[in-house]
């Protein structure tokens, strides 16, 4: 194979003559720094203006290398100790204080939409920074020294695994959970190699459901959870999907709730809507449909839809239902990281429906898509930033938009 086409986890300590000074940070969360050959390279464990002695090298492609910071010779005024000996694998950014971390994901939204935005973009701090997370998967360690299961993650840059003692992003309660899970399994001489992981999650009022995966097996269906959000209620499957950091989603919520307020529409459309979170929380008083196209998801969409005599539930994939984009609506959007269809945003461009709010997880393809609306005549009338996921690089954004008449 050539060099060209080569990517393999190399797992190779570097260390440096001349010390690698780290320009800023990417989007993705690593820091960037230059190599002597020219290369860029992008390093986890690392902030702005830090010089790195030595690195452990796991990924190599032609035009760039990926790492693992392991030495310093200087290191950033804003770096402060992680609280979890895994953080690189599950929050790499528990190094930098809040407040340097406001500054940076402010720094890589501003940077990402200064083609579409010209103002400063209001960046909302998550209500908890530390055990916010109500859904998370361990995988299981087994100590041939104790001889006993651990609760375990996958290092960044490995297929191996790392036992933990304890975690500060996920609720206490799973955590707990999960613990008596694994003194369940020791207790009665399980062996952790049955087992494909650990799945667990909480709602707000501390109530555990989920389990474990077998090996081979099919996964098993869990209780579902309740939760209320904005005086609505809903219900879920642990294992399906549903917005991780609530506190901070019902921010979102409440903010998308009065763009809808200025619009006079009376027909919203909510694409991409999973259980229902958005449109049964913001537009249950307008003739509302929803559109999902996970069965599992559109089973509990169609249960939350029960008592909401206006809303109305789609099982299709949202770029299947272009007929129901009319100019008078509300279109709202919360696709998947890669975005939208492509046909989807070419019907929102011929159509021109009244609104358009866009919640995306991921800003690079929101900026895609952006783009090519505001090019065919969409106004961009707000854009923020949410911190969804505390000490991670990964940024919430909001946009709405209309069409002039």
């Amino acid at each position: 194979m050539s060099r060209k086409h080569r990517n393999r986890n190399l797992s190779e300590k570097i260390s440096l003559e001349i010390p690698l000074k780290i320009e800023k940070l990417a989007p993705t969360g690593q820091g960037i720094g230059t190599l002597e050959s020219g290369k860029k390279i992008f390093l986890w464990n690392t902030l702005p203006g830090e010089k790195v002695l030595s690195y452990l090298k796991i990924k190599e492609k032609s035009s760039f290398e990926e790492g693992i910071a392991e030495t310093f010779e200087k290191t950033a005024s804003s770096r402060i100790v992680p609280k979890d000996a895994q953080y690189l694998a599950t929050s790499p950014w528990q190094i930098m204080t809040d407040d340097f971390e406001a500054e940076q994901k402010t720094a890589i939204m501003t940077e990402l939409f200064h083609n579409l935005w010209h103002e400063k973009i209001p960046f909302h701090q998550s209500p908890n920074t530390w055990h916010y997370r109500n859904k998370m998967e361990y995988s299981l360690y087994y100590d041939f020294e104790t001889k006993k299961i651990e609760l375990a993650i996958h290092p960044r840059g490995s297929h191996g695994k790392m036992p933990i003692k304890n975690s500060s992003i996920e609720r206490p309660e799973i955590f707990e959970a999960a613990q008596k899970i694994v003194e369940d399994l020791n207790r009665t001489g399980t062996e952790a190699r049955n087992y494909q992981s650990l799945l667990l999650r909480s709602n707000q009022n501390g109530e555990v459901s989920g389990g474990l995966f077998e090996k081979r097996k099919p996964h098993p269906t869990f209780k579902n959870l309740e939760d209320r959000i904005l005086d609505q209620t809903y219900t879920y499957s642990p294992n399906g999907f549903f917005q991780i950091n609530l506190k901070t989603y019902e921010l979102v919520l409440t903010r998308i709730k009065d763009l809808i307020k200025k619009t006079p529409a009376k027909k919203v459309l909510d694409l991409y809507s999973g259980v229902g979170t958005i449109g049964l929380s913001v537009a249950r008083d307008r003739n509302l449909t929803l559109v999902e196209v996970d069965k599992s998801a559109f089973k509990e969409l169609e249960a939350n839809c029960k008592s909401i005599p206006t809303a109305t539930p789609i099982l299709a994939k949202s770029e299947d239902v272009l007929d129901y984009i009319e100019p008078d609506e509300i279109v709202t959007l919360d696709p998947p990281r890669a975005g939208c269809d492509k046909k989807l945003i070419e019907q929102l461009i011929e159509i021109k429906p009244k609104q358009i709010i866009y919640l995306s997880c991921n800003p690079i393809t929101q900026v895609r898509d952006l783009e090519l609306l505001i090019n065919s005549g969409a106004k961009l009338n707000s854009l923020e930033a949410f911190n969804f996921f505390p000490h991670t690089p990964h940024i919430e954004s909001l946009a709405c938009l209309s069409f002039t008449s």
